[in-house]
């Protein structure tokens, strides 16, 4: 056991290393060039087609509303990385690392936009008769069969990464969570998880969806609320924090109080590799969620996945970063979700803890919810529709577990094969960004013919 923790540690420090970095990055920007930064110059739009998303069936086929596609990617997206993860980045790299998680959000809505465009486009109707794409059928219809070994490792990277990183890790935290901040049991916290995601997986998508549609929304008002409220007590420090993120994007940042001190590399690092955990572009995540949304074009559908991105990170992380700085935490030496509760606290006195411990809750089991659907048409894609049921059975009971058990090397194996499914969808971007590009261009040629 010891020698293949030692085997997952080194290979989680080179799936997660600089390579994959630049290698996400650098097709994030590639696409932004190919797409004349279309993403960023249409995030408004993108805003639009959101809000008029909301109601199913009226853009095309589809299991689910494009929003209720939406926030099941966005319920597996704002998890604890935006929390416990912002935290951790600031902590460790500075408050730089704020900056370049910004740029990493920036150039992964190319990336997220990519996605979605080709999971919709290559997506299938399966034996159910519901829709089923991603990452793997867009390597399986678009480059064609001698390709199917990357498609087929994408499904079985997704497919074992999701019980770890999209199940126990996240039950884990929020059996923690109720512990430290309440002082309930860890089992019994297990089995009220394990009732409540066995209730609505045995709905499918149409019940993830329905759930997600009115859960993400509330739980995103409420921890913005909350950070409002911190925001709102500390409103004089906010200048000075943007100048000391702004400054020390660039410039090393020196050992205060608790904090270490950081580097520059050190600050790019860790937001980018924190960005990427947030918001998933480039995993080839969000695909899966949207490929089941009612659309009659892919550019529609990835218009409306990219905004993710932009909310992840852009809006929610940031929130979290702010009041982390502004309330003089960060250089407590503390890391994790620990800071960013003692951000709450700071602001809400005798209430900040709990507040906090509430929303990572939510903030987990919707994670929960969106990775069961990944996981599932990873399988489905594996052994066919066969394997539906006794899926979501197995994934009901991993949730117990996950409750119960420490999961250091649970999420050590978790998280390198996370990182590993950014391979094949990034070849598979890549080598089809013409069609994306094509798409894209006739998708706004029609646009500005039809007025």
């Amino acid at each position: 056991m010891h020698y293949l923790n030692e085997f997952f540690t080194a290979l989680n420090g080179i799936v997660w290393g600089v390579p994959m970095i630049v290698l996400i990055l650098g097709t994030g920007l590639y696409l932004q060039l190919r797409l004349g930064f279309m993403p960023i110059f249409k995030i408004g739009y993108g805003f639009r087609m959101v809000w008029k998303s909301r109601q199913p069936g009226a853009a095309g086929e589809g299991e689910i509303s494009p929003f209720a596609a939406l926030m099941t990617a966005l319920s597996a997206t704002i998890g604890t990385g935006n929390i416990a993860g912002v935290a951790t980045a600031i902590a460790v790299g500075g408050p730089g690392a704020l900056f370049w998680m910004w740029m990493t959000a920036l150039v992964g809505m190319a990336t997220k936009y990519a996605e979605v465009v080709l999971a919709v486009k290559y997506r299938e109707v399966d034996a159910n008769g519901e829709h089923a794409g991603g990452p793997m059928y867009a390597i399986k219809n678009g480059l064609g069969k001698r390709w199917r070994w990357l498609g087929t490792s994408f499904a079985i990277f997704g497919g074992l990464a999701g019980f770890g990183i999209g199940n126990m890790v996240q039950a884990n935290g929020i059996s923690s969570a109720m512990h430290n901040a309440f002082g309930i049991q860890t089992w019994v916290t297990g089995v009220a998880l394990a009732v409540i995601t066995g209730a609505v997986l045995l709905g499918g998508i149409r019940r993830i969806g329905r759930v997600a549609e009115y859960l993400v929304p509330f739980m995103c008002l409420l921890y913005m609320g909350c950070v409002g409220v911190v925001l709102y007590v500390f409103a004089d420090r906010i200048p000075g924090a943007f100048a000391i993120i702004f400054t020390q994007a660039f410039n090393p940042t020196a050992a205060t109080g608790g904090f270490l001190g950081s580097t520059v590399i050190m600050a790019i690092q860790k937001g980018v590799a924190r960005g990427i955990f947030s918001n998933e572009a480039g995993l080839g995540t969000a695909g899966i969620a949207q490929a089941a949304g009612a659309t009659s074009n892919p550019v529609y559908s990835g218009l409306i996945g990219m905004m993710g991105t932009f909310i992840d990170t852009l809006i929610v992380c940031t929130m979290t970063g702010l009041a982390i700085m502004v309330s003089g935490v960060w250089t407590s030496g503390e890391t994790g979700a620990v800071l960013s509760s003692a951000a709450f606290e700071a602001g809400m006195p005798g209430i900040g803890k709990y507040l906090l411990a509430v929303t990572l809750s939510l903030f987990a089991f919707t994670t929960i919810l969106g990775w069961s659907y990944y996981g599932e048409k990873c399988w489905e894609y594996l052994v066919g529709t066969v394997s539906e049921k006794p899926f979501r059975i197995l994934w009901t009971v991993m949730v117990f577990f996950g409750a119960v058990l420490s999961l250091d090397f649970a999420w050590l194996v978790a998280d390198t094969l996370n990182a590993l499914m950014a391979i094949p969808n990034l070849i598979s971007i890549l080598l089809l960004s013409p069609v994306i590009v094509g798409l894209t261009r006739e998708y706004f040629a029609a646009e500005r013919a039809s007025g």
